[in-house]
């Protein structure tokens, strides 16, 4: 199992899968960072695949519950202004999310955007499953996701290592939409943060 692990490791850790420590949040930040989405409650799974040979390298979960957030494990979605807290992003805006999506998508990779729509209650447990869930070790991402997954009454989804395995367990849920982002920027995937300034998002929602 630890040779499995480590391979793991070495498959993903350029896709979005790496060894990082969130930096510690206070709760007052923590308390400001909620963002409500009006629309309806829905669970989107993103999938990270190379381009080259189809392989998956990421996988992470975005919950609209009472909040809504992005479960990233063992993401690399950070820098100052985003606030996360074991492996959960939270204040996840439209143009946080667009930020988010990009990020991941360049020449070498694509993402695979799956939505599907969920009873209040389903939100709100998968909410609270990411929230208490704590920070996840690298190549655990797509392991730690379906265990959600697994969880959650309105699917069928058992616990999985491979980000392609879930991808195509999501989709046999009748009522999930499938979308894919290719990009063809820089390879390097922290330059989609230049476009994402916190304060003069701020200053453009006041307006």
């Amino acid at each position: 199992m630890r040779g499995f692990i480590l391979a793991l490791c070495a498959v993903t850790a350029t896709a979005g899968c790496v060894v990082k420590k969130d930096p510690p949040i206070a709760d007052d930040v923590l308390a400001k960072s909620i963002y409500r989405h009006d629309g309806p409650p829905a669970l989107t799974l993103y999938t990270m695949v190379n381009n080259s040979n189809g392989s998956g390298a990421h996988s992470s979960l975005m919950i609209n519950g009472s909040q809504r957030v992005i479960f990233d494990p063992a993401g690399s979605f950070r820098k100052h202004g985003i606030v996360a807290r074991n492996d959960v992003v939270y204040n996840v805006t439209p143009q946080l999310q667009d930020v988010y999506a990009r990020f991941h998508a360049r020449k070498t990779f694509h993402v695979v955007v799956q939505r599907m729509e969920v009873s209040p209650e389903t939100a709100e447990k998968a909410l609270q499953l990411a929230m208490s869930y704590g920070e996840v070790p690298d190549a655990m991402c797509s392991q730690s996701t379906s265990t959600i997954l697994s969880q959650l009454p309105e699917l069928n989804i058992k616990p999985t290592y491979y980000p392609n395995n879930l991808s195509e367990q999501f989709s046999q849920v009748p009522t999930v939409s499938t979308q894919q982002l290719y990009e063809y920027d820089d390879e390097d995937r922290f330059k989609a943060f230049e476009t994402y300034d916190p304060e003069r998002v701020k200053q453009q929602n006041n307006s």
